[in-house]
């Protein structure tokens, strides 16, 4: 009797199937990325045929969409209004979310400590394949975790933790993480692209038939992304990442995917002894310690969702030492930093062909916006005259390859954030001056059309 389930070797980067094993896949071009799994369309193909469905039997038939019901969203708060904000506004009922990030970032740390307030209505099941019951109530006690509603269940096999689902039947599952979880009916060794794949869509088709959230924990390669197929990321309804440097506090939950929100939202905590504490003013928390008149540093407002956040960025621009000058930047894109180099020798004469450049954003902040353009620009400006740029000052704008500054959005939001922290200055984009809106700030407002007319705004007393 032939096998149900075809040996085949599947990409553990895109999830592509083939025949046999290769060095390269035949479909993303990794390398190295092809792993021995089973492919199991063979038995739903037969099984298929052997069911013999016809139009009579059929249960789950096409609706119109007037008549399906509509009994709204609900949503379950976590405690954590970071936390919601990045959900958007809670936890959806039924849905599944995925929680991933670098080995002890809080990941674990931060599903713990909801549980004492989820706990307080609802029934939560938490289980763990990675610490045991002991271990987990140590973690508890730390945290300050004495909920009477949470149970916790230590297994690995997946069809047992389903079953216990079902009969538990909690408010809320917690699976932490879905890389020790392992299916019996597959040969495959625990963690592999086939058994993360399969035990998802078995804790899927679970909480939904039963109407549970359930949050996983995935665990991240050495990439940085979730480990295991990228189809994972497609079956569930949200995907959120843990982000910060491991030697900093700092943590920055943003959500890359969600159903029921926005993806531009983020949250930010601060990793303390008691576990992870929202930090309500992340512009402050940003500028911290910040130098005074210090050459190479300036604070620009960026836009995560809608959020305005002030950040530090710094700049430093010194002699090389070898022939070929070094460029390395900490929280922004190295290809945007090298246009931004560019820029400044083409159109504005400022050259460091022959000087070493470095940027940093300071407190793990990660800036993906262009409007973080001419800050860098200023600071790297700052750092080769070595002239120090006003502490009162706030700049933004996004530089074209012309040397001009773009406009750029959400100029109120930002204008509102500087002004709140004590800041007497806005350097921003001329064509976004007549777009602010009221003009009843106390912070003055200087528009630029150049990277020159910028660095004198920002140097002038």
């Amino acid at each position: 009797m032939a096998s149900k389930n075809k040996t085949v070797f599947i990409c553990s980067s895109c999830g592509y199937e083939a025949p046999k094993w290769s060095g390269k896949c035949p479909d993303c071009g990794e390398w190295n990325t092809m792993e021995e799994g089973f492919s199991q369309a063979a038995a739903v193909n037969s099984s298929s045929k052997a069911s013999g469905y016809s139009a009579n039997s059929l249960i789950n038939k096409p609706m119109k969409i007037w008549e399906i019901p509509v009994n709204g969203e609900h949503r379950y708060k976590t405690g954590l209004n970071e936390l919601d904000r990045v959900l958007g506004g809670g936890i959806v009922k039924g849905s599944l979310v995925l929680i991933s990030g670098d080995p002890g970032i809080g990941k674990s740390t931060i599903l713990l400590q909801i549980c004492e307030y989820l706990g307080q209505n609802l029934r939560i099941l938490y289980v763990s394949g990675e610490e045991s019951a002991r271990q987990i109530k140590m973690r508890a006690a730390r945290l300050g975790v004495t909920s009477e509603n949470l149970k916790i269940l230590t297994e690995t096999d997946i069809q047992y933790v389903c079953e216990n689902i079902k009969v538990e039947k909690p408010d809320i599952v917690m699976i932490d993480s879905i890389q020790t979880m392992n299916l019996s009916e597959l040969s495959s060794s625990t963690g592999s692209v086939t058994q993360v794949r399969e035990c998802t869509n078995m804790i899927l088709r679970t909480v939904k038939a039963l109407d549970i959230p359930a949050i996983i924990v995935g665990h991240v390669n050495k990439d940085g992304a979730i480990a295991g197929p990228k189809v994972l990321e497609h079956i569930v309804d949200a995907v959120l990442y843990f982000e910060g440097d491991r030697q900093l506090t700092y943590r920055i939950l943003r959500a890359v995917k969600n159903r029921f929100g926005s993806t531009n939202e983020i949250g930010v905590f601060d990793m303390g002894e008691a576990g992870l504490e929202e930090v309500e003013n992340p512009s402050k928390a940003m500028l911290e310690g910040k130098p005074e008149n210090a050459t190479g540093t300036c604070v620009t407002a960026v836009m995560e969702g809608t959020r305005p956040i002030l950040a530090e960025i710094q700049g430093l621009a010194s002699t090389s030492g070898f022939g070929t000058p070094r460029r390395m930047c900490n929280g922004f894109d190295y290809n945007r930093v090298s246009m931004v180099l560019a820029v400044l020798e083409k159109r504005a004469g400022y050259y460091f062909s022959n000087l070493d450049a470095y940027v940093n954003v300071v407190g793990g902040l990660r800036i993906d916006e262009p409007s973080a353009d001419l800050a860098i620009a200023m600071s790297l400006v700052s750092s080769l005259k070595d002239t120090p740029i006003r502490d009162d000052t706030v700049i933004f704008g996004e530089i074209g390859l012309a040397g001009e500054i773009r406009a750029v959005n959400n100029i109120n939001s930002r204008i509102q954030e500087a002004e709140r922290l004590g800041f007497k200055r806005c350097v921003m984009p001329y064509h976004s001056v007549k777009n602010y809106g009221s003009k009843n700030y106390s912070i003055e407002i200087i528009g630029v059309k150049n990277i020159r007319e910028a660095f004198d705004a920002c140097t002038k007393y």
